[in-house]
C-alpha cells in the first residue's frame, strides 16, 4: 500500500511541475525558420517566423563616455564616502591596475570580490553639476527582451535620464527620466510602472521609485522594467505570451519601443543625500557604476535565427531569400513582390511572407506558409499565377479571395477550425485552462499526502 501511495504522489508531482512550468515555453521561440514537407510536386520547403535566441548584447556593444576624460585617475584622486566626509581612503589612479576603474569594468564579470566598478571624476566645480553621458553603441538594430539593469557602486543618481536612439545615434528620444523630485528636476509627475496601462505602455514617464535611499547597502540598482509592460498583454508571468506576440504584430509603434541600436545613459546629477551640496567636501560627490545588464536580441524581421558577430559587427544571418544587416531587403532576383517583415500570427509558428524569386512563370509559386498578415494591404493579393485563392476561392480584383464555406485566410488556406477563430479561443482560454489544471493537481497532490500520512499512522506499530 505503501508503495503504491508513494509511486502515485511521484507521478502527480511530475505531472504538478509540467503544469506550472512557465507558458510562454508551449508557444516556442520562433527559432527554426523553414523545414522540409513533402507535397504533391515532391520534396519542399514549409517556411516559417524566426528569430534569434535573446542574450547578453553587452558583450558586442561599444561604449564611449561624454566627456571623454570624465573617468577618474589622471590625475589621481582621493575620494570621501557619502556618508562620512572625513573616510577618505578610497584611491583612483588610472596608472595602477588595482587601483584604475576604466569603463569596461561595467561590463566585465560580476561576483569577483573586491567588486570591479568604473567611477567618474569627483564633483570639483559647483555650482555647474557633474554630468555624464553614456552612450552604448550597436552598430545593429536589437529588441530588447529583459529589463535594462543598471547597479552602482555609489549612491543612485539623484537626477538621470535613459535615452535610445533609432538612427545609430543621430537622434535621440527619452525612454525614462529618474529623479528624487519629478516635478523639480523634469516638471513632470511622478508616476510608476505598475500605473501603466495597455494603453499608456508608450508613454514616457518620470519615477521617483530608484533615486532615494543612498544609504541602502543592497539597493542600487536602477531598471527601466521591460517585463513590467510585457505583462500588461502576457499577464503577470508573461503567461499569455500569444497575446503580446499578436499586440505587436498589429499595434502601432508596439515593436519599434521596444526597438534601438543605441542606449543612452544621462547622468545629470549624483547621490548627495541631502538638499544642500557640502561645497567643502566636494569629493563625495561621483558616480560608479559596476554592471550594466542589457538583455535582448538582434532584430532580423523575424527573417532570420541566428546573428554573427564578426570584425566587431553584427550581422543577421538571412533566411527566407532576404538580405541586409536587418534582413529588410529582398535579395537580387527575389523581388517576385515587395518585402514584407515575417508575422508572429498565426501562433505558434508565425507567418515568413518570404521574397520570391521574379518572372518564374506558372511552375513555380510560394508555399502557403509564405503569405499572411503582413501582406494583406499590398496591391496584389491574390492572382491567377503566383498568388492563387485555394480551395475553390476566387480572386476579385486582385484584391481578395472570396472563399467558399468553412475556408478562410488570405488565399482561403484555412480549413475547418483553422485560424483566428480557433486560435483566439486557445489564446484567451489557454490561461484559464492552465489555472485549472493547477488547482486540480494542487487539491489532489494534498488529498494524497493526507492519505498517505493517515496510512503510514495506521502501518506503524
Amino acid at each position: 500500500m505503501r508503495l503504491l501511495l508513494l509511486l502515485a504522489l511521484k507521478a502527480l508531482w511530475a505531472s504538478w511541475c509540467q503544469a506550472t512550468q512557465h507558458y510562454p515555453a508551449s508557444w516556442g521561440h520562433y527559432d527554426v525558420c523553414k523545414s522540409q514537407v513533402y507535397t504533391e510536386d515532391g520534396l519542399g520547403w514549409h517556411y516559417m517566423a524566426c528569430q534569434p535566441e535573446a542574450t547578453d548584447m553587452t558583450k558586442y556593444l561599444r561604449v564611449t563616455l561624454d566627456p571623454a576624460n570624465i573617468t577618474c585617475g589622471d590625475p589621481p584622486e582621493m575620494y570621501c564616502a557619502l556618508e562620512n566626509p572625513y573616510m577618505c581612503n578610497n584611491e583612483c589612479d588610472a596608472a595602477t591596475e588595482e587601483l584604475a576603474h576604466p569603463p569596461e569594468l561595467m561590463f566585465d564579470f560580476e561576483g569577483r570580490n573586491p567588486t570591479t566598478f568604473w567611477q567618474s571624476t569627483s564633483w570639483k566645480k559647483h555650482p555647474k553639476p557633474l554630468q555624464v553621458n553614456i552612450t552604448l553603441s550597436w552598430n545593429k538594430t536589437i529588441e530588447l527582451t529583459d529589463d535594462i539593469v543598471i547597479t552602482f557602486e555609489s549612491g543612485r543618481p539623484e537626477q538621470m535620464v535613459l535615452e535610445k536612439s533609432l538612427d545609430y545615434g543621430r537622434t535621440w528620444q527619452p525612454y525614462q527620466f529618474y529623479a528624487t523630485d519629478c516635478l523639480d528636476a523634469f516638471t513632470m509627475e511622478p508616476k510608476a510602472v505598475h500605473e501603466l496601462t495597455q494603453h499608456t505602455l508608450l508613454d514616457i514617464i518620470c519615477t521617483e521609485d530608484y533615486s532615494r535611499g543612498y544609504v541602502w547597502k543592497y539597493d542600487k540598482t536602477v531598471r527601466f522594467e521591460i517585463k513590467d509592460r510585457f505583462a500588461l498583454f502576457a499577464g503577470p508571468r508573461l503567461h499569455n505570451m500569444a497575446s503580446l506576440y499578436g499586440q505587436l504584430d498589429t499595434t502601432k509603434n508596439l515593436r519599434d519601443f521596444f526597438t534601438l541600436t543605441d542606449l543612452r545613459i544621462r547622468l545629470l546629477r549624483p547621490a548627495t543625500g541631502a538638499t544642500m551640496v557640502d561645497e567643502n567636501n566636494l569629493s563625495r560627490y561621483f558616480y560608479a557604476i559596476s554592471d550594466i545588464k542589457v538583455q535582448g536580441r538582434c532584430k532580423c524581421n523575424l527573417h532570420a535565427n541566428a546573428c554573427m558577430f564578426e570584425k566587431g559587427k553584427l550581422s543577421c544571418e538571412c533566411e527566407h531569400n532576404t538580405t541586409g544587416p536587418d534582413c529588410s531587403r529582398c535579395k537580387r532576383h527575389y523581388q517576385g513582390r515587395a518585402w514584407s517583415m515575417g508575422s508572429y500570427l498565426p501562433i505558434p509558428k508565425g507567418t515568413a511572407n518570404i521574397c520570391i524569386q521574379s518572372n518564374l512563370g506558372t511552375a513555380v509559386r510560394p508555399n502557403v506558409s509564405s503569405l499572411g498578415v503582413a501582406n494583406r494591404n499590398q496591391g496584389r493579393v491574390c492572382d491567377s499565377v503566383l498568388l492563387r485563392c485555394q480551395n475553390g476561392g476566387v480572386c476579385e480584383q486582385h484584391q481578395r479571395c472570396r472563399c467558399p464555406p468553412a475556408f478562410s485566410g488570405v488565399l482561403c488556406e484555412r480549413g475547418p477550425c483553422y485560424g483566428d477563430p480557433c486560435e483566439e479561443l486557445q489564446s484567451g482560454q489557454a490561461a484559464l485552462h492552465l489555472a485549472t489544471t493547477r488547482q486540480a493537481l494542487l487539491l489532489l497532490l494534498l488529498s494524497l499526502i493526507t492519505s498517505l500520512t493517515a496510512t503510514w499512522g495506521l502501518l506503524s506499530p
